[in-house]
């Protein structure tokens, strides 16, 4: 069941330039709350225009339909820790709207080094997906560099890639290979989503194969001296980078409604450098292009 919300032409219009201008969907929100609307309803059309700008349904007119049902339980297992691979993994911290979490003891310092390793002589300068054309272009808003392993590539990376499956509590098949990114004294990267958006043939061609991503796991992999934490703006938070340490983050549920409150950054690393290791999640089996 969904009850319909009818709003005036003037939020429409009132929505779509401060969207334009780039004011973040909680500002919106807490305006329209100030003005009297009832929370849940001023977040669920907030939500309905975001995401029709990123190809996720029309551009809402004059109503919407808000879902009545309560927001489904997160993929991440409840509890204070989590037991995988013959480890404990302690939850430091756990936010639920959106879902959000900071886990520890996820790898080692071994396998911390081990990763380090193998990518270094592999790393290529990082690339994004071009809006217009769908291919891979050297980011001009992330000065990192990246590599990735097939999954199950080696002893080390089959283990890995179970035990980060079973945290993210989805099939193993289901996993992008692990990325390994680099970011030297001065590099970080700008705002944006991990999930795919249907801009583009390349991104729509993905999403067919082996459906959207739904979460990523981000591993750090060394002590930085200064800055490099991971950013969301949209929630306040900042994860600070602690080897071994990971952050875990939602953005797309069971009817592919995906969340833009997942967008994050990664702050620019002001001494020493970065290592991280990065696990994506689909909805389905992961099918590479090639």
């Amino acid at each position: 069941m969904a009850t319909l919300i009818r709003f005036a032409p003037e939020l429409r219009s009132w929505l779509m330039q401060h969207l334009d201008r780039g004011r973040t969907p909680d500002a919106l929100v807490g305006t329209m709350q100030q003005r009297g609307m009832e929370p849940r309803a001023a977040r669920a059309i907030v939500e309905a225009f975001v995401a029709a700008r990123l190809g996720q349904g029309p551009m809402p007119d004059d109503s919407i339909e808000m879902p009545d049902q309560a927001s489904e339980p997160p993929r991440l297992p409840n509890g204070t820790r989590l037991k995988v691979d013959g480890r404990s993994v302690p939850v430091l911290a756990r936010a639920l709207q959106p879902t959000l979490a900071v886990l520890g003891n996820v790898l080692d310092a071994d396998e911390c080094r081990q990763l380090i390793e193998l990518a270094r002589p592999r790393l290529q300068p990082s690339t994004v997906v071009d809006p217009q054309t769908g291919r891979d272009v050297v980011s001009t808003g992330r000065s990192s560099y990246g590599m990735f392993f097939r999954p199950a590539e080696t002893p080390l990376i089959a283990r890995l890639d179970r035990r980060l499956s079973a945290l993210m509590n989805l099939p193993i098949e289901n996993g992008e290979g692990l990325q390994i990114l680099h970011y030297p004294c001065g590099a970080g990267s700008e705002p944006h989503f991990d999930f795919l958006r249907p801009d583009n043939a390349a991104n729509r061609d993905s999403i067919a194969r082996s459906g959207q991503r739904v979460s990523t796991l981000v591993c750090y992999l060394n002590d930085v001296a200064g800055g490099g934490e991971t950013l969301f703006p949209e929630t306040g938070w900042a994860v600070a980078p602690v080897p071994g340490h990971a952050v875990y983050f939602e953005y797309c549920d069971s009817r592919g409604r995906v969340e833009p409150r997942s967008l994050h950054a990664g702050g620019t690393v002001t001494q020493g450098e970065k290592w991280v290791a990065t696990k994506w999640m689909r909805q389905r089996r992961f099918v590479s292009a090639g």
